[in-house]
């Protein structure tokens, strides 16, 4: 396989970090009139700086704002009248489900672009920063096939992808060195059972095809900067479909034409596994020309057990094995919660799960550094690659 010249291990966050219970108290409340819109702000505000102070004290090369301002991945770019509960979208392991938002007017516009997000975080820091955007293929389970009155399925897929496409290039425009898609949907498109109706093979290729369309629509830069995020879901410490195969997501995942992948890996039964799925790929890419960088999942979200810097080092030094090291980084394995109303059962507590993030994060930013150093490598000190 060709390699290249060696670079440094990079290393970032997924995207979503526990709001403080203060911050989700005075959600609901404004909600129910209880607070104002102001008091709200002031709410986000103070949990995003202190957000992004606490993610440079980790030593990470590039912050996020941890979603704090979003109630979810899945909606943040609506307004309330946007759209209306549709279908299941996922059965968590604990029972517990959330849905797909249904689109209740034509055409499909953001209100809302994670690219504001950018501009306020860059405001507060001169660090490089990282951005997640939703997934196009979640944002297309939001039509039926059979569309809308007089909006028909390839029309909203088209809005789909230039509406997508617009976030991540604002994103970059606003400061952003990183921006990923999430692609929680790629393990969950391969069940086969009721769960996930929507589910199958033919969702899988039209969830990839669509994933590409959106980055056909960015720069060579652009693209080379943009991640595909995948896992078996997160939400209140509980997985949606751990159970599915990996080996039957990486040789479609790795179809995607995106810049870099961050893949869940410390969570599985056999995290070397995950990287030897991935390597076999990469040696089938190798004659392609196209060789993204591969970042692997070297703490559990879902888990308030600590990851030392001495297994995320080995984890990473077993990966290299199958990854060339200049293609191998670290992340962790998920966001951390995807939805802000969130009370993290496991930790007991949204402001105790907050103080294990940072401190998986810290445990990932010096193991890859370790890592970098048994590989003769110099762990990298700016957010881009």
């Amino acid at each position: 396989m060709t390699t290249g010249v060696s670079q440094p291990l990079h290393t970032e966050p997924v995207g979503s970090l526990p709001r403080p219970a203060a911050l989700q108290r005075a959600v609901l409340e404004a909600e129910l009139g209880l607070v104002s819109a102001e008091a709200l702000a002031e709410a986000q505000d103070a949990a995003v700086a202190e957000t992004l102070q606490r993610m440079a004290e980790t030593g990470s090369p590039i912050l996020s704002d941890g979603e704090q301002r979003r109630a979810s991945f899945a909606t943040y770019f609506l307004d309330q009248g946007d759209a209306s509960e549709g279908p299941v979208f996922a059965v968590f392991a604990d029972g517990h489900h959330r849905v797909v938002p249904r689109l209740l007017r034509a055409p499909l516009r953001y209100r809302v672009w994670a690219a504001d997000d950018v501009k306020k975080a860059r405001a507060l820091t001169d660090a490089p920063l990282k951005q997640a955007v939703i997934s196009p293929s979640m944002l297309s389970l939001m039509v039926p096939e059979s569309g809308l009155a007089g909006y028909t399925r390839a029309e909203f897929l088209d809005d789909v992808v230039t509406q997508c496409a617009e976030d991540i290039r604002r994103s970059f425009a606003a400061g952003a060195s990183r921006v990923s898609i999430d692609f929680t949907e790629g393990r969950l498109a391969l069940r086969t059972d009721l769960r996930a109706p929507w589910a199958g093979p033919s969702a899988l290729a039209g969830f990839i095809d669509l994933v590409n369309r959106v980055l056909d629509e960015l720069t060579p830069e652009q693209r080379a900067a943009t991640g595909v995020h995948t896992c078996p879901g997160n939400d209140r410490d509980s997985a949606h479909s751990a159970d599915v195969d990996y080996a039957k997501l990486i040789p479609e995942l790795l179809q995607i034409e995106a810049g870099y992948f961050l893949v869940q890996a410390a969570s599985e039964e056999d995290p070397q596994r995950v990287a030897s799925l991935i390597g076999s790929q990469l040696g089938a890419l190798d004659e392609t020309g196209h060789l993204p960088h591969i970042l692997l999942g070297v703490t559990d979200p879902t888990n308030p057990k600590l990851e030392t810097p001495e297994e995320v080092r080995d984890q990473l030094v077993k990966a290299s094995r199958f990854i060339p090291a200049n293609l191998l980084g670290s992340t962790d394995d998920c966001g951390f919660s995807p939805y802000l109303i969130d009370d993290k059962p496991r930790h007991g507590s949204p402001d105790f799960a907050r103080d294990v993030a940072f401190s998986k994060i810290a445990a990932r930013v010096r193991g890859t550094a370790l890592a970098a150093e048994v590989l003769g490598l110099t762990n990298e000190t700016v957010g881009a690659s």
